[in-house]
């Protein structure tokens, strides 16, 4: 039911209300921290980009699709090398990006409508297509396998201690931690928050097998398995580099806390990770080098452990999907697939083969 008098705030002061509100949902724990953080940086960018001083009531339909469009080509700060390399004039922001941007904006406008503030949504008049706006894939998130190993290739360098002298202070030197979060992310495929909130007592061993217990979505927990060798450079961080920031930084985190710490001693944040994944990219190969972002990683798990004929079940079990049609989105396509397959055709083999 709409209320009977409209309210006319203007663009910055609806939105100003609207955040208060969803931060405040965190209390009663509707809504973690890092998404009303999210929330609140999507509506601040709408404000933006709709102009503070108009009154709300005022957009319609065609003032969202400019919105929408002028957020599909604003450069992403956090990807700039991506951002120079599209050609100009184009969606600059990724596919999930605009998506979650779009969510966003329409939440506000349901909340608006429902406190008076407009008297029709204008997000139901909303024309602007997918492909105006960039396309719903305007690159694949999934590295190719040459990429991929040349990513991890660069990560094995640097925990093994190679090119450990970049950095001018040895007391800024995070070169193992950094092997580790991008180990991490192609090896396990978590999401940035699960990998952030780990903590050293997650980890543990049982019948000789490193494990890591993530605490994913839902508050559901999963035990995955590490292979050997990011074992290995787990160890190696937790004995050296963070054993040394988790007692000397300000606001430590102490030796049960956080297991990814700035060379301060301070938790890793979600927009640290990227930073990190760009810096190990330095290392790889220009032919086989592509910005991705720690949700690509999480696509290269998927799609090539599906490529590779894992079961599909397992593969769900490790990225924490609570079925198996959440994993359909997560495969992506590679090059030459196709080709592979036919080629190991299993009705086509040899007797001896099969």
């Amino acid at each position: 039911m709409r209320p009977a008098a409209l309210n006319r705030v203007s663009v910055a002061e609806a939105a100003d209300r609207y955040v208060e509100l969803v931060r405040a949902r965190t209390l009663t724990g509707g809504l973690s921290p890092a998404t009303a953080e999210v929330y609140a940086r999507d509506v601040a960018t709408f404000v933006g980009l709709a102009g503070a001083e108009r009154v709300l009531d005022d957009l319609d339909g065609g003032d969202v699709d400019a919105v929408l469009l002028a957020f599909a080509c604003k450069p992403d700060g956090r990807r700039p090398a991506a951002a120079a390399a599209r050609p100009s004039g184009g969606a600059v922001q990724s596919a999930a990006s605009q998506a979650r941007f779009r969510r966003s904006v329409s939440a506000l406008f349901k909340h608006a409508v429902l406190s008076g503030w407009v008297q029709v949504d204008p997000m139901a008049a909303v024309t602007v297509s997918a492909r105006q706006r960039g396309g719903l894939r305007a690159e694949r998130r999934a590295l190719t396998r040459e990429q991929a190993t040349g990513l991890i290739g660069a990560a094995r360098s640097l925990g093994a201690g190679e090119n450990a002298g970049r950095a001018r202070r040895r007391d800024q030197r995070m070169e193992v931690r950094d092997a580790l979060v991008v180990l991490l992310l192609v090896a396990v495929g978590p999401r940035v928050s699960e990998l952030v909130r780990a903590n050293v007592e997650d980890f543990f061993v049982n019948d000789g097998v490193r494990y890591w217990r993530i605490f994913g979505k839902g508050g559901r927990t999963r035990d995955v398995p590490l292979p050997a060798d990011v074992a290995a450079v787990l160890d190696g961080y937790v004995g050296g580099e963070r054993r040394r920031c988790a007692g000397g930084g300000p606001g430590g985190e102490g030796p049960g806390g956080a297991l990814l710490l700035s060379w301060r001693g301070r938790r890793l944040a979600r927009g640290d990770v990227q930073a990190v994944i760009d810096r190990v990219q330095q290392g790889v190969a220009a032919a086989h080098r592509r910005t991705v972002t720690p949700h690509g990683l999480r696509h290269t798990t998927a799609t090539h452990l599906l490529a590779d004929a894992v079961d599909m079940d397992a593969v769900r079990r490790v990225l924490g999907h609570s079925d198996l049609s959440t994993l359909g989105r997560y495969r992506d396509e590679l090059p030459g697939e196709l080709e592979v397959a036919m080629r190991a055709h299993p009705l086509l083999r040899d007797p001896g083969e099969r």
